[in-house]
């Protein structure tokens, strides 16, 4: 006589499995939510980047830094998470740093840039 073996899962054994994928998740999205945020930053940064650029072409021209953005004719249309820049000048012109603030889910993230290409990063 044959012996009828019962094929599953335990209870015990799909519990276990459970709670090893909820370790697994709270781990994982922190992490993951740390790296959307940088991602979210860097165009921060690549705006940035273009302000500084358009400002050495600037101080090349008149020999000083500019903080009228309209002289400077950067386009942010594109953007989805920095829409606008501020730009503090330095030493009578001679310096400058340019800031921008996230909007919608990168509200809080910060990115400045100085003349000389020094990239800070606040709120990530």
């Amino acid at each position: 006589m044959k012996k009828l073996r019962k094929k599953g899962f335990t209870l015990i054994e799909l519990m276990t499995v459970v709670i090893i994928v909820g370790i697994l998740a709270s781990v994982a999205v922190p992490l993951y939510r740390a790296n959307v945020k940088r991602a979210m930053a860097s165009e921060g940064a690549a705006l940035l980047g273009s302000v500084r650029t358009a400002q050495r072409v600037y101080y090349a021209e008149f020999g000083k830094y500019t903080d009228d953005k309209t002289k400077l004719g950067i386009d942010t249309t594109g953007n989805k998470y920095f829409k606008d820049y501020t730009i503090t000048l330095t030493g009578g012109g001679s310096g400058f740093t340019a800031s921008t603030t996230g909007t919608g889910d990168a509200a809080g993230i910060t990115v400045t840039i100085d003349q000389d290409g020094n990239i800070t990063y606040s709120g990530l």
